[in-house]
């Protein structure tokens, strides 16, 4: 794709279905009422000179470039803020609209400056567009006199320069931080000539201020005001591809702009049906990973944990896999190995590691990182809808008039949905939080919830089962919603069950510490506010009771009738880029692609038949069985593609104990992590940026991943699982991820519509797409539920065996922050660091106080199955009695204090729930000394240079 700019229409489309027809220039247009003359010229290929307009804005009317005459009105109204008519004439270049706007553009120039052959902006600026535009030869205003020249360069932010002798104060980068981001960190300091941007109070620099560095205000910026750093110092870029991101779940669609294979700069693509034009610092900015010093690009191997690394070539480094793996099959029996699909891989290569394992291993251990995450979403949603995904498209929260988010913190986890949701938000819709902690939705700039249920960890069941009995015994069910879609015998006895006087708000405050008057108030809101949408995440799913509250979920919204249309739903807030996905394609142990189990013999004959082998029957082991059948003796062998478990999966020690106990571990990932500590073979991965395929976002939608650059490796990570498993003796010869694709739409009936080329053409799908679904499917369960009839599902509160006592008092919850990314190996590569340089136990005053702990002094940390040692962030967010961490540096290593305890259901671990106790501390503990030691002398490397 050679470059060229993303066409901007001056002002946003309108949603009328009205048309009006005018003309413009002699040329007839028709466009929906309530379009601008600006937005109606552009459809028609004329470009009315504009500065301070742009499609991702409201009109704003302030440049008084975009002046057009119309017949029979008075004056030169802006064209921008000028609605079409029926019949209107207009006119958008005249003598007198070209005197106007040569000078208005004349005052701009006297007080810019004029080095545009040095500016990083030269020949992507649209002041200078603009200037040729209207065809500015002489300036007669010289530089005499008061003027904003010379002013000081704001450089504190990692990723751009603020340059205010630059700035027309247009005022769109305000503009874009209200209206596109909705954090309001940015203003118009003072009045009149003495206009300036400013970054919250004058004593506030960007990286001091709220700014989220969405970099909304940059992509804004009609000048060089706001410039990357990357476009300075490489300059602009030559050719442009659109693909998609690897970071949360939102999947949003970017144009990697590009000068030759070097990446300048990641520009939110308009047209990104997920993200429509916006995106988050770590999509925009934080992609430097891809070509950081720690990327191993050369395959290694070593006998022994103990030995350092030797470099060697493909070939060899495929082959010894190989020949490891066959011969401990051969000592060890065919189940005595297995794999780890990841959740930051395609699709298409996520689906080749569970067909390696199955066919190549010939057994079903095979797993993936929704086992620690959102497992229970997939057992909860089959059991109650029929289908193991959320029921909504992003863009169905623009219907919401009740949100109710419960375990989830958007702002951090999703931030560009979280974007989406604060601009309903503004415009009304009522908003329910139910989460431990004082999450920014809770009150931010011209947000507040209208409730705030701070649940103690661990008792969300029994928070839902009071909201449940408030909407059944005031008569608030849907009754007829429930007979028409749901089985009412099993309705019938749930609302028994959630009738009991002991499942009554005021009978559970003592348990959950929420004020009962609250919670009624909460739940009457969600039964008869209108539109009902639930958005939902890990907070909700890593409990031990993941599975019972994810039904919950679905029991509260069936019987309030919010299921099948836009502004209602269940929605899980995915983390990984591609954990949707991963799931979708047959990585867990018990399923095939398209949730479908595998010991159905007619689902597993198509397989067979397809593939040409003969499949296990019985379901394989999971990761927690996988690590516990190797500590015992049984399991070991693992091929782990792009998953860090020895640093994402809870009881780090439990874990380290599996990993070694294992004779032959193959990592296949970008750096040596954590888990390539305990590794004998080690395979470079390649990165988003590198390789082709598709990801799928939590809202089921499929979107292809284009290969921007070369692998610096050498493949892309499909072809190296293809090297092993022809290595293995498997005959596959794949020529593309399109041929997968094909493969898995031939075995999957949820895909059965999508392949490459309608993907290139339609943008993106949403599953299912098949024969039913031609189209695909933005909501889901419309005209009834997949499994026929909603099932209630009768979830008892059964409280967690982590229990609090007097050695270990408080209470750990884990999550995430904006910065960074899961267990940060890709985050902490780049300049993000600069906003959390490591992990921070949030502790509350009164429990800080009675420990004597002082605010960013060290303290210990410790559980029943380990302890660290980490600062302390003294704050209101958490309640007395709670603390919190996040997980994103391994020299915190927060799961080593984290227990083995996990969903009933689906072994999902219990990371929101551990018992712990704080204390002062002066140092790392000798566990924390040990595995800097241990991680030291792994990470030795004999390069190839050295060894020759």
């Amino acid at each position: 794709m050679t470059y060229s700019k993303q066409a901007d229409f001056g002002t946003p489309a309108s949603g009328s279905d009205l048309p009006v027809t005018l003309t413009i220039d002699g040329q007839s247009v028709t466009v929906p009422a309530g379009s601008t003359v600006m937005r109606a010229a552009a459809e028609i290929g004329t470009s009315i000179p504009k500065l301070c307009a742009t499609d991702n804005l409201k009109q704003f009317g302030s440049c008084r470039l975009c002046l057009v005459e119309v017949d029979g009105m008075r004056g030169t109204p802006a064209s921008c803020t000028t609605p079409v008519a029926e019949g209107m004439v207009v006119h958008t270049q005249t003598p007198q609209l070209q005197k106007l706007r040569k000078g208005v553009m004349e005052l701009y120039i006297s007080d810019h400056p004029l080095d545009c052959l040095t500016c990083s902006a030269n020949g992507d600026c649209e002041l200078q567009e603009q200037a040729g535009a209207v065809g500015l030869r002489e300036v007669r205003y010289g530089y005499e006199g008061g003027n904003h020249l010379g002013l000081p360069k704001d450089s504190s932010n990692p990723y751009f320069d603020f340059d205010p002798s630059k700035c027309i104060v247009c005022s769109r980068c305000v503009r874009a931080c209200d209206e596109v981001q909705g954090t309001f960190a940015l203003t118009i300091e003072s009045r009149g000539f003495g206009s300036k941007v400013s970054a919250g109070t004058p004593l506030d620099d960007f990286i001091s201020s709220e700014c989220v560095s969405c970099g909304a205000c940059v992509q804004a910026c009609p000048t060089a005001t706001l410039q990357e750093k990357a476009v300075a110092e490489i300059g602009t870029p030559d050719r442009a591809v659109v693909t998609t991101c690897a970071y949360c779940g939102v999947g949003c669609s970017f144009r990697a702009e590009m000068r030759g294979e070097q990446l300048v700069r990641m520009v939110p693509w308009k047209d990104g049906k997920a993200n429509h034009g916006h995106s988050c610092v770590k999509g925009r900015f934080a992609w430097g990973y891809a070509q950081h010093q720690d990327r191993i690009l050369k395959p290694m191997i070593r006998k022994s944990i103990k030995e350092p690394w030797r470099e060697v070539e493909w070939d060899e480094a495929i082959s010894y896999a190989a020949s490891e793996l066959k011969r401990i099959q051969a000592k060890y029996g065919p189940r005595s190995t297995g794999g780890i699909t990841s959740s930051r891989c395609t699709n298409e290569e996520t689906f080749l590691v569970q067909k390696l394992v199955r066919a190549g291993f010939g057994n079903n251990n095979v797993d993936t990182c929704a086992r620690v995450c959102h497992s229970p979403t997939g057992y909860g949603l089959k059991t109650t809808f029929g289908t193991s995904a959320g029921t909504q498209d992003f863009d169905s929260v623009e219907d919401a008039d009740i949100i109710l988010i419960i375990g989830a913190n958007p702002t951090d986890g999703h931030p560009v949905f979280a974007s989406r949701m604060k601009q309903r938000l503004r415009e009304g819709a009522k908003l329910i939080v139910i989460d431990p902690r004082r999450i920014d939705l809770v009150r931010s700039p011209h947000v507040e919830a209208a409730h705030h249920l701070p649940l103690r960890p661990g008792t969300n069941v029994a928070v839902l089962t009071a909201m449940a009995h408030v909407i059944v015994t005031e008569g608030l069910a849907d009754e007829q919603f429930i007979r028409e879609r749901c089985d009412w015998d099993e309705y019938q006895d749930w609302a028994a069950f959630v009738s009991d006087p002991k499942r009554s708000p005021e009978a559970t405050e003592p348990l959950t510490k929420v004020p009962a008057t609250e919670l009624r108030e909460a739940a009457r809101l969600y039964a008869t506010g209108g539109n009902g949408a639930i958005y939902y995440g890990l907070g909700v799913t890593e409990h031990s009771q993941g599975s019972s509250t994810v039904m919950a979920i679905a029991n509260l919204a069936m019987a309030t009738g919010n299921i099948g249309r836009r502004g209602v739903g269940v929605n899980p807030l995915r983390g990984q880029n591609n954990v949707q996905g991963a799931c979708d394609m047959g990585s867990f142990p018990h399923e095939l692609s398209g949730y479908r189990h595998i010991g159905d013999a007619g689902t597993r004959a198509l397989f067979e038949e397809d593939w040409g082998v003969t499949l296990d029957a019985e379901p394989g082991l999971r990761i927690p069985n996988m690590l516990d059948a190797a500590v015992d003796g049984a399991f070991k062998a693992i091929y782990i593609q792009g998953e860090d478990i020895l640093q994402s999966d809870p009881n780090t020690k439990h874990v380290a104990a599996g990993l070694e106990a294992m004779e032959c571990v193959i990592v296949h990932d970008l750096f040596l992590n954590e888990t390539a500590n305990y590794a004998h073979i080690f395979l470079p991965g390649s990165t988003f940026l590198e390789k082709n395929g598709t990801f799928t976002n939590a809202e089921r939608r499929i979107q292809l991943v284009r290969k921007v650059m070369s692998p610096m490796n050498g493949y892309e990570d499909w072809e190296i699982t293809q090297l092993l498993a022809q290595a293995l003796g498997l005959g596959w010869n794949y020529y593309h991820p399109a041929e997968i694709m094909d493969e898995i739409a031939r075995l999957t009936p949820t895909f059965d519509g999508v392949n490459f080329d309608r993907l290139d053409r339609e943008g993106s799908l949403q599953w299912p797409v098949n024969d039913a679904a031609p189209d695909g499917s933005p909501i889901m369960h419309v005209d009834g539920f997949v499994r026929g009839k909603g099932k209630f599902v009768v979830t008892d509160y059964v409280p967690t065996d982590e229990k609090t006592g007097p050695r270990f008092p408080l209470l750990l919850t884990t999550g995430r922050i904006l910065s960074h990314y899961n267990v940060g190996a890709q985050t902490r590569r780049t300049a993000n660091t600069a906003w959390h340089p490591e992990d921070r136990l949030e502790i509350h005053p009164v429990d800080a106080e009675d420990r004597g702990i002082a605010e960013g002094s060290w303290v210990r940390l410790s559980s029943r199955s380990g302890e660290t040692t980490l600062r302390v962030l003294i704050t209101d967010r958490v309640a007395p009695g709670v603390v919190y961490t996040t997980f994103h540096h391994p020299e915190t290593q927060a799961n080593v204090v984290t227990t083995e305890f996990s969903d009933w259901a689906t072994n999902c671990p219990e990371y929101k729930v551990t018992a712990v106790q704080v204390s002062p501390s002066n140092g790392p503990t000798d566990w924390q000394e040990g595995y800097e030691e241990l991680s030291e002398r792994s990470r030795r490397i004999i390069h190839t240079e050295a060894a020759e």
